[in-house]
C-alpha cells in the first residue's frame, strides 16, 4: 500500500493508491458536503444534486454520458450522506481518461435544464415514496430524527416531498455554486495507476474551480430520552434503539467496531443468538455504530411482532447493560478479531472498496495505514478495551425510533 497525496494548482486534493496486478481502476470525486450543510429551503438539495449531475452538462446530454460509460464497460454511480457526496466510476485502466472526462464535465458544468430538473424531481420523490413504504427505513429515519433532534445531523438526506417539490433551478444552482469546488473536492483513485499521471489528468480537467463555502456547522449534541413512533397497521414493530456515541476520529473507534460485532454484528453475536436463535423472536436483528465529525451514534435494529415487542426490548436492555458492565469473553473477542481480519483482507481485493476507504480517510483526516498495521491494531484490542468502550459508548440517555401499531408511550420505560 503506497498512498500518495498531492494538490493541483487550484488546491484540489488528489489521492492515489496503486494496486499491482489488476487491470481495473476506480475513481471517486468526493465533495465535502451533505445534508448537514443545507440551509432552510434546501432540504434534500445535496441528494437531488447528486441525481441531477447525471442529467447532462452544457455540452453533454444525459444519454451521451450513460452511453459513453457503457461503451467503455464502466460501472458508475453516486451516493450522498449527511456529510459527503461521492461520484464514482470503475473501469479498465486504459479507459481512465475517458471516465475522468465525464466526471469532470458532470461536476463542473451541470446544465440545470428545467425540464430535466422536473423529470428528476419525480424520480427523487419516487425514491422518498419507496423508502416510506419500507417500515425498516421509516424506523431508521425516526431514530435519526429523534437522536439528532435540533442538530444539523437530524436533517433527512432525501429531504421531503414538499421540499423537493418546491426546489427551483436557482435553489439547486445556488447550492452547487456554494458547496462544489476545489476547496471542497477530493479525487481518489485506486487501481493500476501512476500517481503523477493521475495528478496531471486531474490538473488538466478540473481547471479553475472554486467553491464559496467549505465550512460546516458543527454543534454539540444534547440527547434526551425520547421515543418517536410512526403508528401503522403493520405485521411487525420495527424498532431502532440506541443513543449517542463517539465521533469519527476517536481513538476508541477500532474497539467500538469490535464491540458492535460481538453485540450484534453477525450470526454468532449475542443479540442474534439470544433474540433469533434461542427465542425465535425476530428474523433480523443487528447493531451498528455511526461516526460523524463532532459526534456519533449507536443503535440496534430489530423487527418483531407487536406482542413480542416488550420482550425484545427487555432483552436488548439486558444485553446492552451486560455488555457495559461485564465486557466480553476471550472466545467472543477472538471470533470478532477473526471476522474483522478477514473482512479487511477481502476488501483489499476490490479496487472500488479501496478507493472508498482512501477517499473517506483523506476526507476525514484519518491515517492511511497499510493492511498489516490495520490488522495489528485490531489484534491489539483487549477485553479491557472492550469493557471500557462499552461502558463509555453504550451509556444513556437512549432513544427509540419505531414503526408499528404501538404508541410512543409504550417504550418510555426503556430510555433511562
Amino acid at each position: 500500500m503506497q498512498v500518495e497525496i498531492s494538490q493541483t494548482s487550484t488546491g484540489l486534493t488528489v489521492a492515489t493508491e496503486p494496486v499491482p496486478g489488476v487491470r481495473s481502476v476506480a475513481v471517486g470525486c468526493w465533495i465535502d458536503t451533505g445534508s448537514r450543510d443545507e440551509r432552510p429551503g434546501e432540504a434534500g438539495a445535496a441528494h437531488f444534486l447528486e441525481h441531477l449531475l447525471f442529467k447532462g452538462t452544457e455540452e453533454l446530454s444525459a444519454r451521451y454520458i450513460s452511453e459513453t460509460f457503457d461503451a467503455i464497460g464502466a460501472q458508475s454511480n453516486a451516493f450522498t450522506s449527511k456529510e459527503y457526496t461521492c461520484f464514482w466510476a470503475r473501469m479498465l485502466d486504459s479507459e481512465l481518461a475517458t471516465g475522468m472526462d465525464l466526471l469532470a464535465e458532470m461536476l463542473q458544468r451541470p446544465a440545470f435544464r428545467p425540464d430535466e430538473i422536473d423529470s428528476e424531481r419525480n424520480v427523487v420523490i419516487e425514491e422518498i415514496n419507496m423508502n416510506e413504504d419500507d417500515p425498516s427505513d421509516v424506523a431508521g429515519e425516526a431514530f435519526m430524527r429523534t437522536l439528532f433532534e435540533g442538530h444539523p445531523l437530524g436533517l433527512p438526506v432525501l429531504g421531503t416531498r414538499e421540499s423537493i417539490g418546491g426546489m427551483t433551478p436557482e435553489d439547486l444552482r445556488g447550492y452547487w455554486r456554494r458547496r462544489y469546488g476545489a476547496r471542497t473536492a477530493l479525487v481518489a483513485v485506486a487501481g493500476n495507476v501512476e500517481h503523477g499521471d493521475v495528478v496531471e489528468m486531474v490538473e488538466r480537467r478540473f481547471g479553475a474551480w472554486e467553491a464559496e463555502d467549505a465550512t460546516h456547522d458543527l454543534a454539540a449534541l444534547r440527547v434526551g430520552p425520547r421515543a418517536s413512533v410512526v403508528e401503522r397497521d403493520t405485521e411487525q414493530v420495527h424498532l431502532v434503539f440506541g443513543g449517542e456515541s463517539i465521533h469519527r476520529t476517536d481513538e476508541g473507534r477500532i474497539a467500538d467496531g469490535v464491540m458492535h460485532h460481538i453485540l450484534g454484528g453477525g450470526m454468532s453475536s449475542r443479540l442474534f443468538q439470544k433474540i433469533r436463535e434461542e427465542r425465535g423472536l425476530a428474523y433480523a436483528v443487528h447493531s451498528f455504530g455511526m461516526r460523524f465529525a463532532e459526534t456519533g451514534g449507536w443503535g440496534v435494529y430489530v423487527g418483531t411482532t407487536p406482542a413480542n415487542a416488550h420482550t425484545v426490548m427487555e432483552i436488548l436492555v439486558e444485553e446492552i447493560e451486560r455488555m457495559a458492565s461485564e465486557g466480553v469473553t476471550a472466545a467472543e473477542l477472538d471470533r470478532a478479531k477473526g471476522h474483522m481480519r478477514g473482512a479487511l483482507a477481502l476488501s483489499m481485493e476490490d479496487t472500488n472498496a479501496r478507493m472508498i476507504r482512501l477517499g473517506r480517510n483523506q476526507l476525514f483526516g484519518l491515517p492511511h495505514l497499510p493492511l498489516d498495521e490495520r490488522l495489528a491494531r485490531v489484534e491489539a484490542i483487549t477485553r479491557t478495551d472492550i469493557a471500557e468502550t462499552a461502558a463509555r459508548n453504550l451509556a444513556g440517555p437512549r432513544v427509540v425510533g419505531a414503526v408499528g401499531p404501538l404508541p410512543a408511550g409504550e417504550f418510555e420505560r426503556y430510555l433511562s
